[in-house]
Parts: structure tokens; C-alpha cells; sequence
């Protein structure tokens, strides 16, 4: 059996959404493209966003990583700047967008209203508090390796609803199988049931 990964670093991995790093060129396989905030350049952000939307072939599925991080040396309001016009790309190309968020998780969400297309916080690892006010703002959430050990991110996955959630590697050494493994058990459903699961939300953000 296949199991996605919905956002990695590899470009061994082909089942999955690749994460394409600033200026790269893309792979023919499923991938996401953005600006993350420690990649803005503040002095040339006009052609990184032209080279974005210049990358939208037919293998682009969603736009990012990007966001918003309290600990890059980018002022704040840049990144607000660099994020909301991804969200606009997004928009026109319809879209999902793929979240990078460190610390700004309420700003990220207040930047939800401009967004028409689904929004997935990719690599959750956060308190119960912040995924419910991420869930009751209608976005999705992509866990982790953190959920092999961290037991209250088990307890939150445990009560994301199962069409609101994805699994990823991110940039992590492991294989993707070992957390669909996990995931089934903690949501107490078959490997092959939450397989379907995660390619139906799959189906359902690309839809927008």
C-alpha cells in the first residue's frame, strides 16, 4: 500500500507533495511552492513572487510553505506582506496554501478571511487550544513524526475530526508508514480506511 506524504523534503519520494526550495526548478511529481519567511528577500521580493507564479505547471498542487515566524530576522509586517500576496496567488490559481507558522498562530488565522482556497498548518506540534481554534476556523492541520512519542499531540490527533487532518515527514528521518501506523491505531480505524481518508481530503482541498 501507498501512503501520501503530504509534505516532504525528498526528492526520492514521489507519493507525496515535495516542498520546492526557493529558485529550485520542478520535479514532475506532485509539489508546493512558496516564499517561507526566512527565505524573503527584502530587497528582491517583487521577482520571488514572479518566479512563484511563474512555477505554476501541472504538477503544482499547493502553494508554500509560507507564513508567518516570530524567531526569522524579517520584520513582521514583511511577512505579512510576503504571506497575503501568496494568499492572492492562491487565489487566482486556486490553490490550496501550505502554512509555516512559529509562534503567530492567531495572526495566521486572522489572515483567514482573505484566503478562498484551504489553508493546512503544516507540521502541527501545539497545544489542544490552538488546534481547536485552527479547526473552528476551518483549517486543516498535517502532523508528524512528534506524534510517535509526544502523547498530547496523540490526545489532540485524537480529536481532530478525520476529514480535517494529513501526515507528513516534513524533513524528518523516518518512513511515513511508521505514522500511518500509529494514526491508525490512535484513531482506532484500519490502515486502509485512513488511507482512503487522507487521499479524499486530499480530493476535497484541491477542490477547493
Amino acid at each position: 500500500m501507498e501512503f501520501f506524504d503530504f509534505h516532504h523534503h525528498k526528492t526520492y519520494i514521489t507519493d507525496g507533495i515535495y516542498n520546492l526550495d526557493i529558485e529550485q526548478i520542478p520535479p514532475d511529481f506532485p509539489y508546493s511552492i512558496g516564499i517561507h519567511p526566512h527565505d524573503i528577500d527584502i530587497n528582491d521580493m517583487d521577482r520571488q513572487l514572479n518566479w512563484v507564479k511563474n512555477m505554476m505547471f501541472q504538477n503544482c498542487f499547493a502553494i508554500g510553505e509560507c507564513g508567518l515566524d516570530s524567531l526569522v530576522p524579517i520584520d513582521q509586517k514583511i511577512q505579512e506582506e510576503v504571506f497575503l500576496k501568496q494568499i492572492n496567488i492562491s487565489n487566482e490559481v486556486k490553490k490550496p496554501v501550505i502554512i509555516h507558522c512559529v509562534r503567530k498562530f492567531y495572526e495566521v488565522i486572522s489572515f483567514k478571511k482573505k484566503a478562498e482556497q484551504p489553508m493546512i498548518i503544516h507540521g502541527f506540534n501545539k497545544k489542544q487550544k490552538i488546534a481547536e481554534d485552527l479547526l473552528a476556523n476551518n483549517f486543516y492541520l498535517s502532523f508528524g513524526k512528534a506524534v510517535l512519542y509526544n502523547l498530547s499531540l496523540q490526545d489532540i490527533l485524537k480529536n481532530t475530526p478525520i476529514d480535517k487532518f494529513f501526515l507528513e515527514t516534513d524533513n524528518e528521518d523516518f518512513k511515513i508508514e511508521e505514522l500511518y501506523l500509529k494514526v491508525s491505531e490512535i484513531k482506532k480505524i484500519s490502515l486502509e480506511d485512513l488511507n482512503e481518508q487522507i487521499l479524499e481530503n486530499l480530493h476535497t482541498i484541491r477542490n477547493g
